[in-house]
């Protein structure tokens, strides 16, 4: 697996303490490592100012770049290299996106910050610009037709925005109701050319493998199989786990590594092997490190061990929710 990552992602840091920290990074390289799966990494290079206008507007780039200290909201708050850095993440992605669609083989984004929450003119939840709408636009290009899947436990409402009006990309979220960003209704189909191409899961407190393994069984593949992709990208979050301190599902290792597992399998079957994914959330290193590890592990044929493993949702808490949204979407989508 491709893996684009730069020490200078790093140097991001929105004050002492954040959640959102270096050491984020510094625990998945240090796995990968010990793993023997810190190979084939590619240096990004910057997004352009054309690219990044794809999906912001100017007005808020020039804020971004210009302003230095800012406080757009209270755990958002950018620095006189902040524009500096999210540029280099955008172009991450980018390079992300483009090695998996030329080589026919998955890649990875580990960059930072993270980008599913900034929206057209604003950065909000840790995210200045949007990563993977920005590599999502650029692959449009070549690509006839893109999934995006958001596994992060907050709603992805950022790059739900930039293609809320699109047949051209699926957007399918699974998240924990109510929190954080407060969108992500299931009612939110998408409008004009986009409406039913937005799929929006959301979860109540303590769902977890058993409800997740519905969501993907019942709704996320055949729809993304009835879609036909020719590319795939996920925003990968780890923070739908029961260990992290930021939401309240209750998702395990295992029950991560089966709906990643389940995607490369779609991938490799439907996209010609195109799948790239883009780090967002999740904020128990130990977590975030073996999911990672393991998603890169996977496709090198690699089972790194999983000491996050209890089932807490062994029955499926939130099924019969999910079977009211799987009803809504039989308007638009050939649903069991």
């Amino acid at each position: 697996m491709t893996i684009v990552y730069s020490e200078r992602y790093k140097d991001h840091v929105i004050h002492p303490g954040h959640p959102e920290s270096p050491q984020r990074l510094d625990a998945i390289r240090d796995s990968l490592e010990a793993h023997g799966l810190w190979k084939d990494v590619l240096q990004p290079k910057d997004a352009t100012t054309k690219e990044i206008e794809s999906i912001h507007s100017i007005e808020y780039l020039q804020a971004l770049d210009r302003l230095g200290d800012l406080e757009w909201t209270p755990d958002t708050i950018s620095h006189r290299d902040t524009f500096a850095i999210a540029r280099l993440a955008a172009g991450g992605s980018i390079m992300a996106a483009e090695r998996a669609w030329e080589d026919g083989k998955p890649a990875i984004a580990l960059v930072r910050p993270p980008g599913h929450h900034a929206i057209r003119d604003r950065a909000m939840g840790f995210c200045y610009l949007n990563n993977i709408a920005i590599a999502a636009k650029k692959m449009l290009g070549k690509a006839k037709r893109i999934a995006i899947v958001d596994i992060d436990v907050h709603h992805g409402n950022g790059t739900q925005e930039a293609f809320y009006d699109s047949k051209d990309v699926l957007y399918i979220s699974t998240h924990q109701k109510w929190i954080f960003p407060g969108t992500g209704s299931p009612d939110e189909y998408g409008s004009g050319d986009g409406e039913g191409y937005t799929i929006n899961i959301p979860m109540n407190m303590g769902a977890g493998d058993a409800s997740f393994e519905f969501a993907y069984q019942k709704i996320i593949l055949p729809i993304l199989s009835e879609f036909k992709p020719s590319m795939l990208l996920v925003s990968i979050g780890t923070d739908s786990h029961y260990l992290d301190p930021l939401a309240s599902l209750s998702l395990s290792s295992k029950g991560y590594a089966e709906e990643i597992g389940s995607l490369l399998t779609f991938a490799k079957e439907h996209c010609g092997n195109r799948i790239a994914f883009f780090l967002e959330g999740g904020y128990e290193l130990s977590v975030l490190a073996e999911i990672i590890t393991h998603t890169v592990g996977l496709f090198e044929g690699r089972l790194t061990p999983l000491t996050h493993v209890e089932v807490r949702d062994k029955k499926g808490v939130d099924i019969e929710s999910l079977r009211a949204i799987a009803q809504m979407h039989k308007q638009y989508w050939n649903l069991a």
